[in-house]
C-alpha cells in the first residue's frame, strides 16, 4: 500500500518543482539592472521590429543565454550530487569530492596567469574559448588521475577514490595560490571572479554545449536508478541482487565528471548546489532515486536560476558573485546536515 501511495505521490512533487522552476525562470528573466516587464517582453515577442531594439538586445543575447546557462548548471549540478551521494551512501556528498571541480579551476586559473607566455596570441586566436576547453580538460583530466588511483584488482573502490579526491582537492588549492600569488592584478581579478563563479559570461555557443551534455547526461544517469536504489543496501546486498556494480560505479563517476567538468568550464566554481539539491528532495518525496536524479536536476535548476537572479539586484550596479550566495545558503545546510547526522549516531 506504502509504494502505491509513493508512486502516485511521485509525479505530483515533480510537477511542484516544474511550476517552482517555471516561476523562478519568469522572475530571472524581468529581474536585472535593465528592468523588463510582462508588457515590454510579451511586445518583443510579438514583434520582430522590436527585437532590434535595448529590449531585444537585453533579452535575447544577454538575458536569455544567461536564463539558460542557469538551468543547465542548476539542473547538472543538482543531478551530479544526487549521483554522488549515491555512490557514497552519504547525503553530504558532493560533486566536488572527485576533485573535478577544482581540478577544472586550476586549469582555468593557469590558462589565466600562464597562457600568454606560453602562447602570446592566445587571447587572440581563442578568446574566451581558451578558458572553457582548458577548464573542462583539466576537469577530466583530474576526474581520469583519481579513476586511476582508485582502481584496484578488485574493482574500484569508494574509500580510495574519496581519498584520492582529498588529496587531489588540496594539490590544486595549492596551485591556485601559487597562481594567485604569480598574477598581475588584472589576472588577479579575473581569476577570483572566476572562482567564485558566475552566469554573466554566458554567450549562446557556450551554452550550446552546456545545455546539450546536461541533456545527454539525464537519460543515462535516471536508467542508474534501480541500481543506486538496491547500492543503498550495501555494496554486498548490490552484488547479490544482480546490479552490476563496477559498471555502476564507471558510469556514476564519468557522468559527474562530464557534468561538472563542463558547468564549471563555462560559469565558474558553483559549490553547494550538488548538496542542497538532492537533500530537499529527499525531504519533500524520499530516497528513491526514480524521483530524486530527476527532482534534482529540477530544484538544483531553482536554485541557480533563482540565486542568479538575486545576485543581479542585490549590489547593482554590481553584480555579487554566484558562488558567494550559493554557499551563504550552502554552508548553513551542510552544517545542520553534519548536526543532524552526528545526533542520529
Amino acid at each position: 500500500m506504502s509504494t502505491v501511495w509513493q508512486a502516485r505521490r511521485y509525479p505530483g512533487v515533480l510537477w511542484r518543482l516544474g511550476a517552482l522552476l517555471l516561476a523562478a525562470t519568469v522572475l530571472a528573466a524581468f529581474t536585472g539592472a535593465y528592468r523588463l516587464d510582462l508588457a515590454r517582453l510579451a511586445a518583443l515577442l510579438a514583434s520582430p521590429e522590436a527585437r532590434s531594439g535595448p529590449d531585444g538586445l537585453v533579452f535575447l543575447h544577454i538575458r536569455l543565454p544567461r536564463l539558460m546557462l542557469g538551468l543547465a548548471a542548476g539542473a547538472g549540478l543538482g543531478l551530479a550530487g544526487a549521483l554522488m551521494q549515491g555512490l557514497f551512501r552519504n547525503p553530504l556528498a558532493d560533486p566536488g569530492l572527485i576533485g573535478v571541480s577544482s581540478g577544472a579551476a586550476l586549469a582555468a586559473a593557469s590558462t589565466i596567469v600562464l597562457g600568454t607566455w606560453w602562447w602570446p596570441g592566445l587571447s587572440r586566436s581563442w578568446g574566451g574559448g581558451a578558458l572553457v576547453l582548458g577548464a573542462f580538460a583539466g576537469g577530466l583530466a583530474v576526474c581520469a588521475l583519481v579513476y586511476g588511483l582508485a582502481r584496484s584488482p578488485s574493482g574500484l573502490r569508494v574509500e580510495s577514490l574519496l581519498l584520492a579526491g582529498v588529496g587531489v582537492n588540496a594539490l590544486a588549492g595549492a596551485g591556485l595560490g601559487t597562481l594567485s600569488f604569480l598574477a598581475t592584478d588584472e589576472q588577479l581579478r579575473n581569476l577570483q571572479f572566476w572562482l567564485l563563479g558566475s552566469l554573466g559570461g554566458a554567450r549562446w555557443t557556450s551554452v550550446s554545449w552546456v545545455v546539450a551534455g546536461v541533456l545527454l547526461a539525464v537519460v543515462p544517469a535516471c536508467r542508474l536508478a534501480a541500481g543506486l536504489n538496491v547500492l543503498a543496501l550495501g555494496e554486498a546486498q548490490a552484488v547479490l541482487s544482480g546490479v552490476r556494480l563496477e559498471s555502476l560505479k564507471r558510469q556514476v563517476v564519468v557522468l559527474t565528471a562530464l557534468l561538472v567538468g563542463a558547468i564549471t568550464a563555462t560559469t565558474g566554481v558553483i559549490g553547494f548546489v550538488g548538496l542542497i539539491a538532492p537533500h530537499g528532495v529527499r525531504l519533500l518525496a524520499g530516497a528513491d532515486h526514480r524521483l530524486l536524479l530527476p527532482g534534482s536536476a529540477l530544484l538544483g535548476a531553482v536554485l541557480v536560476v533563482g540565486a542568479d537572479a538575486l545576485a543581479r539586484v542585490l549590489v547593482q550596479p554590481a553584480e555579487l558573485p554566484l558562488g558567494v550566495l550559493t554557499a551563504y545558503v550552502g554552508v548553513p545546510v551542510f552544517l545542520a546536515l553534519l548536526r543532524r547526522r552526528r545526533g542520529a549516531m
